[in-house]
C-alpha cells in the first residue's frame, strides 16, 4: 500500500517511531489518517449496523440518500464507531469505515463482577453509562459464561472491543439504531476516562489495550519481523547494485587503458623507418 502521510501522527508512524496505537494514541495528536490505523493494527475487523435510506422529494424528483452506521475493532481493547452519508451504498460504507477508524479507542478490560474473581480480563472492571438522545445505556460486569446479555445493537461494538461477558440496561428508543451503537460507544468511551488507582488495578486486573501474549500482539511483531527483512532485502540490493557499477566502472577503465596502448603502438610503429628506407 502505497501512503504519502500529511499529518505529523503519519510521518511519526511511517518513519517507526511510533509502532503500537496506544503509543500513538499518547502522543494527543489528532489522528486524521485511517492508514494509520491500518498500519498499527493490521488485524482490524469491521461491522455494519445500520443502512438507513432517506428520501426526499424535490423539485427535479425524488432524491434518495444512505446514512449508514459501522463499528470497527480487533477484539482486543481497541474499537470505532463511525457514521457517513452519501448517494451510494459502496462507497458511504468505505467512508462510514474510514470515519470509525479515525474515531477508535483503547478500552480498559478486566474482571469487576464480584461473583467471578477469576483474575482474567474478559469483562468491564466496573459499570458504565453512555446516553445518545432519548437511549440511555448502561454496561455492568458479568462473571465467565454469562457470555454478552445485550441487545443486538450493542453486542458487535462489545463484541469488537474484546469483552465477552456483560449485562445491558437500557432506557429510551432502543429501536433507533444510530443512538443505541453511539451510546453503547459513549459508554465504552468512560472506561478510558475513569481513573483508577494501582491497587484497584491489580485487584481487578484492570488492562488497557492489547493483552500482552495474544494473536493480536503475534501479528503486529511478525508485520514488523516482515517489514524488517523487507528492508534488508533492499540494502542488500542496493548494495549489489553499486557492486555492479564499480566493476562496470572498473571494466571501462581497462577498455580505456588497452585502447591509449594500443594507439601508442600504433603510433611507435608508423615513427619506425623501414629497412629498405635505411640501406638506401
Amino acid at each position: 500500500m502505497y501512503w504519502v502521510p500529511k499529518t505529523r501522527l503519519g510521518i511519526k508512524v511511517e518513519k517507526g517511531d511510533i509502532k503500537t496505537m496506544a503509543e500513538a494514541l499518547e502522543t494527543r495528536l489528532p489522528l486524521r489518517e485511517p492508514e494509520i490505523v491500518d498500519i498499527l493494527l493490521p488485524d482490524l475487523e469491521d461491522e455494519v449496523l445500520d443502512v438507513n435510506m432517506v428520501q426526499r422529494m424535490t423539485d427535479s424528483g425524488r432524491r434518495v440518500r444512505f446514512a449508514i452506521t459501522t463499528v470497527v475493532g480487533n477484539s482486543n481493547g481497541y474499537v470505532g464507531l463511525g457514521k457517513a452519508k452519501g448517494k451510494e451504498v459502496g462507497p458511504t460504507i468505505r467512508k462510514a469505515i474510514d470515519n470509525a477508524k479515525l474515531n477508535i479507542i483503547e478500552v480498559r478490560r478486566g474482571c469487576g463482577s464480584w461473583e467471578c474473581g477469576c483474575g482474567k480480563p474478559h469483562s468491564l472492571p466496573f459499570d458504565v453509562f453512555g446516553k445518545k438522545g432519548s437511549v440511555r445505556v448502561t454496561f455492568k460486569p458479568a462473571p465467565r459464561g454469562i457470555a454478552l446479555a445485550v441487545g443486538d445493537v450493542a453486542k458487535p461494538v462489545l463484541r469488537l472491543a474484546g469483552i465477552k461477558d456483560a449485562w445491558a440496561f437500557t432506557k429510551g428508543h432502543t429501536k433507533t439504531t444510530a443512538n443505541y451503537a453511539q451510546a453503547a460507544f459513549e459508554a465504552l468511551k468512560k472506561t478510558a476516562e475513569m481513573r483508577v488507582m494501582k491497587y484497584q488495578e491489580d485487584k481487578m486486573d484492570i488492562i488497557s489495550g492489547i493483552i500482552p501474549g495474544t494473536e493480536t500482539e503475534r501479528v503486529m511483531v511478525e508485520s514488523e519481523a516482515e517489514e524488517e527483512k523487507g528492508s534488508e532485502a533492499e540494502k542488500k540490493e542496493q548494495v549489489k547494485i553499486e557492486d555492479s557499477k564499480q566493476e562496470g566502472k572498473g571494466e571501462q577503465k581497462v577498455g580505456e587503458v588497452k585502447k591509449e596502448e594500443s594507439i601508442k603502438k600504433k603510433e611507435t610503429k608508423e615513427a619506425k623507418p623501414s629497412k629498405k628506407e635505411g640501406e638506401k
